[in-house]
């Protein structure tokens, strides 16, 4: 895992509480709520790249 990856995934947590925090305060808690998610559903995607990375790199590892 590289250290951009970590830093992609902190700045999108930042911009992502920014955006709800704002919806909030104009009292947009449902359009806060789908940002929320979005952007948990954005890291999960990064994540599942780099696990699928993980486990190719663990199966020619040992020879599957």
């Amino acid at each position: 895992m590289e250290v951009t990856l970590v830093f992609q995934i902190a700045g999108l947590g930042i911009i992502v509480a920014v955006l709800s925090q704002l919806l909030k305060r104009a009292e947009r808690d449902e359009q806060a709520l789908m940002i929320t998610i979005a952007g948990l559903v954005i890291v999960m995607v990064m994540l599942v790249n780099e696990i699928s990375e993980l486990f190719d790199t663990v199966r020619s590892a040992f020879g599957f």
